[in-house]
């Protein structure tokens, strides 16, 4: 895991001081090396976090071994190996043990047609010395980020956001769809960022930039297909012959199975997050039957004890289960208040989360570890999440309901009263937003409304956002899926997952210097489960990710009732000597207002706006 950062078609001179400023704003993302390229008008940066091929023969920039081209990589091709197998058929020779040599070697034979070939979780830029253009890429789920702006002197590129502001060439410039999404949200929706002229460049999207312009980004790989086409039975084996299609618990095991291995590849040790829940046991789980001496590590309050909301017993239950060693770190009051400068320098954009993986990712880096396996992703893919059953089944409701004349205006006056009786905003627009399913996912999702959004942010910058963000609701396009399982799981993997969860898994990882994997979320996994989607619904799914290892996940921790990745924020903040974020405005001063909304206020303002 590393941070990259590039300028195109400057002057050499201040190009090199900008990608210096860039690299130097990202040391923790690689503190292992610093680097540094130069051609004519483009000048290549890199920060390394040595993960595979330890010695500085892989340091990076990285120039092909014919010499035209150049590359800066941030992530892991976990198939590298067998890649480079092929490309030795080929005639291909190699002075690394790394995948970065392999990825360039594989861009020099095919170009961008390497794409689909790679599974992994990468961004990465590839400088053409003979063709004079720069080719930048990112993978389907977005794992990495990658961030552009384009300027007047020319292209600019980076791992961070915050990284392009160091450059000192991006202006600061406030995009009111960034925040508006972010108000909205909770997290900026891609391709917005906070800054009108930086962009996200779309999961699996590459672009190309010539003479220091930019063309449009061109999708390779949309993920969203594999919930819009059309849906599989459950595989089932033949009676004839006990042959045939291969059930879906053994489909689920083996798809699992490989993706576990594959994301054990490392020259270091590695540990994994393990919560109470299934999807990091799971994960636990088939890493021990693999062999792996991997480290449980799991984080506990003081808040929490005795509660429901306390997993360290039952993390210590499934590292026992699995022979795994162990570790609980508890974290205070006192020590997010000491460490919440070091959050918010970290966390590149806005988000009402990431806090829990910054606590994890730092007792992670406390033991010494580079590597870390993450349940994320889990409830997408096997439709663990409330919201698979209730939205489908509400989307319908209001429909119903939506269909009697005059029903929105009878339903306004008593979802008011509800909303203030029980300090839930949100009610108020259940008579607008109640007869579609995206409608619905809105309303579960969102933090704030677009009638809130005048307070929060202005009259002006509020239309004008909510303008860019487009969609209905704001920021969301129709799910267009096989079904409404596969809608929710559509929904929630392309905005909840992509825009928050994995964002905040790199922040707060990438703060601590530490490479966050993730097995659940691997298109690979998708792609050999996804037409099996709707048999995951009603907990299903969730059962057959228990049962995939060999030694299945205890009974109690699969009828165990879900509680989240949490962190006792509400009683945090409520405790905070420092109010003045949130309590001037009356939509977030009354008593109950959510934890979430009154953090969100204070990213805000601790971001200067």
């Amino acid at each position: 895991m590393c941070g990259i950062a590039g300028i195109y078609h400057f002057d050499r001179a201040p190009a090199e001081y900008g990608v210096k400023a860039m690299t130097a704003r990202m040391v923790a993302r690689g503190p292992d090396a610093e680097g540094l390229w130069s051609g004519e008008g483009v000048v290549l940066g890199h920060r390394r976090l040595a993960i595979l091929d330890l010695d500085a023969r892989s340091n990076q920039p990285m120039v092909s071994s014919c010499g035209r081209y150049v590359i800066v990589f941030n992530g892991e091709i976990y198939n590298f190996r067998a890649l480079r197998r092929d490309l030795e058929a080929d005639g291909a020779t190699f002075r690394t043990t790394s995948d970065t040599e392999v990825l360039l070697a594989l861009y020099a034979r095919d170009g961008e047609r390497m794409l689909p070939k790679l599974r992994g979780m990468f961004a990465f830029a590839i400088w053409d010395t003979t063709a004079r253009e720069l080719f930048l890429a990112r993978d389907p789920y977005g794992i990495k980020p990658l961030y552009y702006a384009q300027t007047p002197q020319g292209f600019i590129f980076a791992s961070q956001v915050k990284a392009l502001l160091a450059s000192g060439w991006v202006s600061q410039e406030l995009e009111p769809a960034g925040l508006a999404g972010f108000y909205l949200w909770g997290s900026v929706p891609e391709p917005w960022t906070l800054y009108r002229d930086v962009f996200a460049l779309p999961a699996g999207h590459w672009l190309k930039a010539r003479a220091g312009v930019m063309a449009a980004p061109v999708c390779w790989h949309d993920i969203r297909a594999h919930w819009q086409g059309a849906s599989s039975p459950s595989p089932q084996p033949s009676p004839a012959n006990g042959s045939g299609s291969q059930p879906l618990p053994e489909r689920v095991r083996e798809a699992m199975r490989d993706s576990v291995r594959a994301h054990l590849v490392a020259d270091v040790p590695v540990s994994v997050f393990l919560s109470g829940g299934i999807d990091s046991g799971t994960v636990a789980g088939l890493a021990a039957e693999l062999g792996a001496q991997v480290e449980g590590i799991t984080i506990g309050f003081e808040e929490f004890a005795g509660r429901h909301d306390d997993e360290t017993p039952v993390a210590q239950a499934i590292a026992a289960h699995y022979g795994l060693r162990h570790h609980v770190r508890h974290v205070t009051r006192a020590e997010f208040e000491q460490d919440l400068p070091r959050i918010l320098d970290a966390m590149d954009q806005p988000s009402v989360d990431g806090v829990n993986t910054w606590f994890a990712s730092k007792a992670a880096a406390e033991r010494g570890y580079k590597v870390v396996l993450s349940g994320v992703g889990g409830d997408e893919l096997f439709c663990g999440y409330p919201s698979f059953r209730q939205i489908p089944r509400m989307a319908a409701l209001g429909r119903a309901v939506a269909a009697i004349p005059g029903v929105r205006s009878l339903l306004s006056a008593p979802c008011a009263w509800l909303a203030r009786y029980r300090s839930q905003p949100k009610f108020t627009a259940i008579p607008e937003w109640m007869d579609s399913l995206e409608g619905g996912y809105f309303l579960r999702r969102s933090l704030f409304l677009p009638a809130e959004l005048p307070a929060l942010m202005g009259e002006e910058p509020a239309r004008e956002g909510l303008e860019r963000l487009g969609g209905t609701p704001p920021g969301m396009t129709p799910a267009q899926a096989r079904d409404g399982a596969a809608a929710v799981g559509l929904l929630e993997s392309v905005h909840y997952l992509r825009n928050q969860l994995l964002r905040d898994s790199d922040w707060a990882s990438m703060g601590h210097s530490l490479e966050l994997r993730t097995p659940l979320v691997d298109a690979k996994v998708l792609e050999a489960l996804g037409l099996w989607v709707t048999g995951f619904a009603g907990g299903a799914g969730k059962a057959m990710l228990a049962r995939s290892p060999a030694k299945p996940l205890p009974d109690a921790v699969i009828n165990r009732p879900k509680t989240g990745f949490g962190l006792p924020m509400a009683a945090w903040l409520a405790q905070a000597a420092d109010q003045s974020a949130w309590s001037p405005l009356p939509l977030l001063a009354a008593p109950g207002t959510p934890w979430a909304r009154r953090w969100a206020r204070l990213m805000i303002a601790k971001n200067g706006r």
